[in-house]
């Protein structure tokens, strides 16, 4: 018998990023010398190609499971939600849910698969505590839809580094959730609630067609956006209802594929990129290292940002795949299929694809043609599902000057305060009449501001009642802001000295004086012209 594999500690100094931060291993013989920062510069890093795949499991939104009525509603008491057949109690049969074959149906649409008119369910054994019935009722072999195209935003460093891109997708199959296993330490013991169990997901499996962690992190941001537009997914990554397996590996352009690594579970688009980037250089730290990368199922430790190993996948598991012998084909129409015929409670194709609403590829491109705003503009203003109250606005005002107010202080406001538009509390003509005057130079910028962030603590307040109650009304007056810099200049000499002799970042230091003394009421615009004019004719005096 062979002795088993020691692995070796890749030791790394500790960074600012919680990427690399303790100890990780690779299937080298122990060697203190081996370290994982020294594998992974940059321009080794850069020398791999990296390819990802991923499977996102997408809880279905709907009010009852996939064979079971037994409801859906996330947080409900433990076991409250369980019908017979979800605990596999002996004599119970499956029965399969109509709004979760639409659901599926809409979906695979949007994403551009070919729909299969007949698909079947499998049985995939294996043995968890949480599964109850031994064996997971899936779609392995003949899934509901495959061979899509979905084209996703990414983003850069700046605006013009936006760039569309797409990927493959190979299947969306439907299938049942698992339980949760709920683990006490304290007690040593696991405890099991099978409200979740029976639930139906969508799996949507991609081609390795990604090669970072920030393409990833894109497209499952854009495609929650969109499961979220079609109502097939609530896509609260935080609840679970949104759970992503990343499948990584690396190898040097022009050699064959690497070993493959899947972290499983991932519930949140910044742990994806994370886990993505840390996995990277953890196999090339392995490989350059001389040590080899093993198959596996690995975890993403949130408190460190790495991965750690949960069980070896280089034995090829038997999950006895069979064909679920209580559930008929699938079978899915269009109308044209049954012309005569007596319909009863078939699945239209057609009738779905009739209903859809506008997907968030094509609200971007109305944005960009209807109102000539970049990709970038667009594409945040729908990621962020403002396009409404968008176009409620910027249709009667300057299109290039109301976005930029409304991407730059009300949705910023927004998410400074971790608000979606469905949560934003302001009323769309109270935005407009902050914006009309703030560009009448009747309010500043820093007022503007004050007041959406007033108005998203308490909705009630009317903005223009609140303006003359506070007197927030910009001071425009040449005259009184003359006077207002003279005072400023004779009290900051040493600024004055500086601006004299071509160090313009001390005019920061009279403008905060200025807007001290104004209370953020000030023109800043006038302000700054008339300080650098008093210098000018200092300066001439001199």
């Amino acid at each position: 018998m062979s002795a088993p594999i020691q692995r070796c500690k890749l030791c790394q100094t500790r960074s600012k990023s919680l990427l690399f931060s303790q100890l990780r291993y690779c299937n080298k013989s122990f060697s203190s010398s081996c370290k994982l920062n020294s594998a992974t510069k940059h321009n080794q890093v850069e020398a791999w190609q990296p390819v990802i795949g991923l499977e996102i499991h997408a809880q279905i939104k709907a009010n009852s499971k996939l064979f079971s009525r037994a409801n859906t509603i996330f947080g409900g008491p433990t076991n409250s939600q369980v019908a017979f057949l979800d605990a596999a109690l002996p004599g119970t049969l499956p029965v399969l849910n109509r709004r979760c074959v639409e659901a599926g149906v809409i979906t695979a649409l949007a994403l551009g698969c070919q729909i299969n008119k007949v698909s079947r369910f499998d049985r995939k054994h294996y043995f968890y505590a949480d599964l109850p019935a031994g064996y997971q009722i899936t779609q392995q072999n003949n899934a509901i839809a495959n061979n899509g195209r979905f084209h996703y935003v990414q983003y850069g460093n700046k605006e013009s580094d936006i760039r569309e891109k797409a990927v493959t997708i190979l299947q969306l199959q439907l299938e049942q959730d698992s339980g949760k296993s709920l683990h006490d330490d304290l007690d040593k013991q696991s405890l099991i609630d099978l409200n979740r169990a029976g639930c139906g997901l969508m799996e949507i499996v991609t081609a390795p067609e990604f090669h970072s962690g920030d393409e990833a992190r894109s497209f499952v941001r854009d495609l929650r956006q969109l499961l979220v537009t079609l109502g097939t997914c609530d896509g609260k990554m935080s609840e679970g209802s949104l759970r992503v397996d990343a499948n990584i590996s690396v190898h040097k352009p022009g050699q064959p594929l690497g070993e493959r690594a899947e972290v499983k579970n991932l519930n949140s688009l910044s742990s994806l990129k994370k886990t993505i980037e840390f996995e990277i250089k953890r196999q090339i730290a392995v490989i350059e290292s001389g040590g080899r990368v093993i198959n596996e199922t690995r975890s993403f430790d949130l408190d460190t940002g790495e991965t750690l190993p949960m069980r070896d996948k280089e034995v090829q598991l038997d999950y006895r795949f069979m064909p679920e012998p209580n559930l008929p084909p699938l079978r899915l129409y269009h109308r044209s299929d049954l012309k005569g015929a007596m319909h009863g409670d078939k699945v239209f194709i057609d009738d779905l694809e009739k209903n859809m609403p506008v997907l968030p590829q094509e609200r971007r491109g109305n944005l960009m043609q209807n109102y000539g705003i970049s990709m970038y503009k667009a594409a945040f203003i729908v990621t962020e599902n403002l396009q409404d109250i968008y176009e409620e606005l910027v249709s009667t005002r300057n299109v290039e000057a109301f976005t930029n107010f409304f991407i730059n202080t009300v949705a910023a406001r927004l998410l400074a305060n971790e608000l979606t538009l469905d949560q934003c509390p302001i009323p769309g003509k109270h935005i407009g009449y902050i914006y009309d005057q703030y560009k009448e130079e009747n309010i500043n910028l820093t007022v503007a501001e004050k007041l959406i962030d007033t108005l998203l603590a308490d909705s009630s307040v009317d903005p223009k009642e609140h303006i003359r109650l506070e007197n927030l009304w910009q001071i425009n007056d040449v005259a009184q802001l003359t006077e207002l810099c003279k005072t400023i200049i004779a009290e900051n000499p040493k600024a004055v000295s500086k601006l004299k002799r071509g160090k313009d970042r001390a005019m920061n230091t009279l403008m905060a004086s200025a807007r001290k003394a104004t209370g953020d009421r000030g023109n800043t615009r006038i302000i700054n012209r008339i300080f650098k004019e008093l210098i000018a004719q200092s300066e001439g005096r001199d």
